[in-house]
């Protein structure tokens, strides 16, 4: 997808769950890359596949088939001390905060955990680093270090997993649903503060989540998912001004403005998902899709270039019609 060598290569990424009989198909196929310093935003309504994608890419959910490369390494046939090794360069961070922390352990521990498993640094040095991890996240350790979790709102709780996730210094941060379960004047701290972290670190990001606004401030490129699928993916900017996917224009649609005298943006989108054990034939989109033909039952259209750095997988690019219409 890009002349640069990507630091992940994700190439037909399949997760299917269930018996031969019933399968549930989760991740159909998923293709992408992400650079380094890069945040590449996965949105998509619920049920779609991102966290299951998030997920298979650290070895949580096992893929089914595909290709996932990390800095040239093949993850998906990496099994034992080797993946053990690799899982240090990627990183994830969970949706519930709260969950995601042991509620018995000090803050602290918790943010140590990751240098006391691989004794990469002991004594004095581990306790500066950790001191230096919370410092930079915004909880002070000579107050709140000796705390237990369960002291700690929702909040403070994700301060200390993104702590805890840069312990062993990654390339990769896989950020699943981080702020979807924080106040909005939370989340904005949280992404502030991600933001930064990011340019001093050098991170890139894998940034799954629903909330369109919240995406489009963090993101340098944007994948939508439906149904397991990637139908289009391309800048930030160009993705949200200039969508070329009838459900990618849906979504933007249905998302509201803290302005009640705003006009809505489009049609709202009818009628529910699909069943992932059932897909529909060709594009999953068509039985929603109000420009769908029968070329569309028939022919599952592939993800392809539509200018530079931008793809849809459609038949019927809306820029394309709209010109056909003139």
């Amino acid at each position: 997808m890009s002349d640069r060598t990507p630091l992940l290569r994700v190439r037909n990424l399949t997760v299917n769950f269930g018996s031969h009989r019933k399968q549930l198909s989760a991740v159909a196929g998923v293709s992408f890359d992400i650079f380094e310093g890069e945040t590449l935003g996965l949105v998509g309504e619920s049920g779609c596949g991102k966290s299951t994608t998030g997920k298979a890419l650290m070895r949580i959910v096992e893929p089914t088939s595909g290709s996932i490369e990390l800095e040239g390494t093949e993850l998906t046939t990496t099994h034992g001390k080797a993946l053990r090794n690799l899982r240090t360069r990627m990183q994830m961070i969970f949706q519930d905060p709260i969950s995601s922390l042991n509620p018995r352990r000090r803050a602290r521990d918790l943010v140590a955990e990751p240098l006391d498993c691989w004794k990469s640094v002991r004594g004095a040095e581990r306790d500066a680093l950790v001191n230096d991890l919370l410092n930079k996240v915004g909880i002070d350790p000579e107050i709140y270090g000796d705390r237990y979790a369960r002291q700690f709102s929702g909040g403070q709780c994700q301060r200390i997993s993104i702590a805890r996730s840069l312990a062993m210094r990654p390339k990769l941060l896989i950020c699943d649903e981080m702020v979807s379960a924080l106040d909005v004047s939370v989340q904005a701290q949280i992404l502030n503060l991600l933001v930064d972290l990011k340019r001093e670190y050098g991170l890139a990001l894998l940034f799954i989540a629903h909330d369109l606004a919240v995406v489009k401030y963090v993101s340098d490129r944007v994948a939508v998912m439906y149904l397991g699928k990637i139908c289009e993916i391309g800048p930030a900017d160009t993705l949200y001004d200039f969508p070329e996917h009838p459900y990618t224009e849906f979504l933007l649609g249905a998302a509201l403005e803290a302005d009640p005298d705003a006009p809505l943006r489009g049609d709202v989108l009818a009628g529910e998902p699909p069943s992932p054990t059932s897909p529909p034939s060709g594009c999953r989109f068509r039985t929603r899709c109000p420009f769908a033909t029968d070329k569309c039952a028939t022919e599952e259209p592939p993800l392809e270039e539509i200018v530079p750095g931008h793809r849809v997988a459609c038949h019927y690019p809306l820029s394309l019609s709209a010109e056909a219409n003139a």
